[in-house]
């Protein structure tokens, strides 16, 4: 079974995934964020990403460590 989803309410149309990933308390921070993606530990709509620049848009799924969270508009 599938974890539940977090929605996560961004400010803007877009986010970027490091930040996303901190705004989600999903990480402490960006330096956490640039060593988990070395590992191929993220995922964005179930595929590994390694771009911490990566813009997210609502609706994007991100999961790290069993977490999955959503973006959603603020």
């Amino acid at each position: 079974m599938a974890a539940p989803i977090e929605d996560v309410p961004i400010r803007d149309a877009s986010i970027r995934l490091g930040q996303f990933l901190k705004l989600a308390n999903l990480i402490e921070s960006g330096s956490d964020a640039k060593e988990l993606m070395i590992q191929g530990a993220v995922t964005v709509n179930g595929e590994v990403e390694t771009r911490r620049g990566r813009q997210l848009v609502v609706g994007d799924v991100v999961g790290l460590g069993g977490v999955r969270s959503r973006v959603a508009s603020g």
